[in-house]
């Protein structure tokens, strides 16, 4: 595989090409990488104290009590949103919802191992150990094992 970069005048002229026989997944991966780079999300930590960080950093988002966080490596994230609405608007950059109140970043996933009653566990490379319930696990097995949707 041959990899070239070319330095351009714009910065609103970045983009990153990739050209390959076969979309597999590891080049699905390769481009949700890319997208994540750079999107910043805002959120108010636990010192109540408003900072920026980088979506590919989320490693998963939680609702609680009408209330949603992104969890990083070393801090947790109240922001503003729905769940569903995260869930429909990072898809693109593998992010999928594991269970009601949970949505992960695929690119951080460990591992998945089984449970109880068709349930799944999501280890994550943080250490955190997740629920992948029944109703969502077909569809996180599928996109693990490579079997994902098509670019959009």
């Amino acid at each position: 595989m041959r990899v070239t970069i070319r330095r351009i005048l714009n910065r609103e002229d970045e983009q990153v090409i990739i050209e390959c026989a076969e979309i597999t997944p590891e080049v699905r991966d390769i481009r949700a990488y890319a997208l994540a780079k750079g999107t910043a999300l805002t959120g108010m930590t636990t010192a109540n104290r408003m900072e920026r960080f980088e979506l590919q950093d989320v490693y998963y988002f939680e609702a609680l009590d009408e209330k949603v966080f992104a969890y990083t490596k070393d801090k947790v994230y109240e922001i503003k949103g729905r769940l569903y609405e995260l869930e429909k608007t990072y898809t693109a950059y593998h992010f999928a919802r594991c269970s009601k109140s949970v949505v992960i970043n695929l690119m951080l996933l460990g591992s998945i191992s089984p449970a109880l009653n068709g349930r799944f566990f999501a280890h994550m490379k943080n250490g955190e150990k997740l629920i992948i319930s029944r109703q969502y696990a077909p569809a996180i097995k599928s996109i693990v094992m490579g079997g994902g949707k098509d670019e959009r």
